[in-house]
């Protein structure tokens, strides 16, 4: 993992996708690409807490819904200081995409704020 500098600093900060484990195996040189590529639009100026409310956003999007992500985010944006609220409302702006984002993040989001708050 030391030539991977990227591939690293993902899995220290908690934010790995376990699906990358078999990019990792398979060309861990693309992976490490991606990653850097990923990586670069995340060290803007936007607050934190406005970033993961996007990522909850991309996450949830009916052309996505991709659950690991939007409960990663949503554990990340109420970590940043993010309410309930302005998640829920992240996700309802979602829904002009698709309903569906709905039915895979509401749920996701009361589990994780019950978390938050044991």
């Amino acid at each position: 993992m030391a030539d991977y500098p990227n591939m690293k600093a993902h899995k220290d900060k908690g934010d790995w996708n376990p699906l990358w484990d078999t990019f990792a195996e398979l060309d861990p040189e693309f992976l490490e690409a991606y990653l850097a590529f990923r990586t670069v639009p995340q060290q803007g100026p936007l607050e934190q807490k406005t970033k993961e409310l996007i990522l909850i956003a991309i996450n949830a999007a009916t052309t996505h819904l991709y659950g690991p992500g939007v409960r990663r985010h949503i554990q990340n944006a109420l970590t940043a200081g993010a309410t309930q609220a302005e998640i829920l409302e992240a996700i309802q702006l979602t829904t002009v995409m698709g309903i569906h984002s709905c039915n895979l993040a509401i749920p996701i989001l009361l589990e994780e704020v019950e978390n938050a708050k044991s």
